[in-house]
């Protein structure tokens, strides 16, 4: 229960954390938010790490304070997500089958069949629209890994939704995140980004689970 309200008090207080990792760490904060975006989509046992929140507030605060320089942001944390991508891929290629049995450790058996059935309705392109679901995101390049899909062809969906994933998080973040009612209302915000962000994901599993329902009752 402690983790929990560690967590919930993480993201009702985001911009207050980033402030703090900002006056702690000066320059550094780079370095720091690039290791956080390239673990949340490199590391397949880190899919809990903060992602469309982190870059919605980075912008947010670089806007409002003029600490961090936005441009300089979007190109590390852009380079960072698709080398992460990039990383979990060639790790699922090593490491897939084992995770697909279940004999992985802190590797979630459901996350990889959950990721696997997403592939199965929409293919390739999952590698681009994982982007913006969380959890399905850092599981994604390790099933494509995993699976039949060649790097080439990994690689032109990887740097195309890393790009656009990045650049419209962050900059959204960025240019609305100085207007006085996101500043003022900025915790409902990023919890109404969480929100938005995990509809399609759970969407996703209510049609599967109706689908296998539909299937049983056959």
């Amino acid at each position: 229960m402690e983790l929990l309200r560690t967590a919930i008090d993480y993201v009702l207080h985001l911009d207050a954390h980033l402030a703090a990792l900002v006056a702690w760490a000066g320059p550094w904060t780079y370095v720091v938010l690039a290791l956080i975006i390239f673990a949340e989509t490199g590391l397949v046992i880190t899919p809990f790490l903060p992602g469309d929140s982190l870059l919605f507030a980075t912008g947010a605060l670089a806007a409002a304070t003029g600490v961090m320089n936005v441009w300089v942001l979007l190109g590390l944390l852009i380079v960072c997500a698709i080398a992460g991508d990039a990383v979990n891929y060639w790790t699922g290629t090593v490491f897939g089958s084992r995770a697909a049995a279940g004999k992985l450790p802190f590797v979630k058996k459901e996350h990889i069949e959950r990721t696997h059935e997403f592939f199965t309705r929409h293919g390739g392109k999952t590698v681009f629209l994982a982007r913006f679901i969380p959890i399905i995101r850092t599981f994604a390049p390790f099933v494509a890994g995993a699976g039949t899909m060649s790097y080439a062809r990994f690689a032109m969906w990887n740097v195309t939704g890393g790009i656009t994933w990045v650049s419209s998080m962050l900059l959204a973040g960025y240019f609305f995140g100085n207007l006085p009612i996101v500043k003022d209302n900025f915790s409902l915000v990023i919890i109404g980004i969480i929100i938005v962000s995990i509809i399609p994901g759970v969407v996703a599993v209510l049609q599967e689970r109706a689908r296998i329902k539909a299937s049983a009752a056959r």
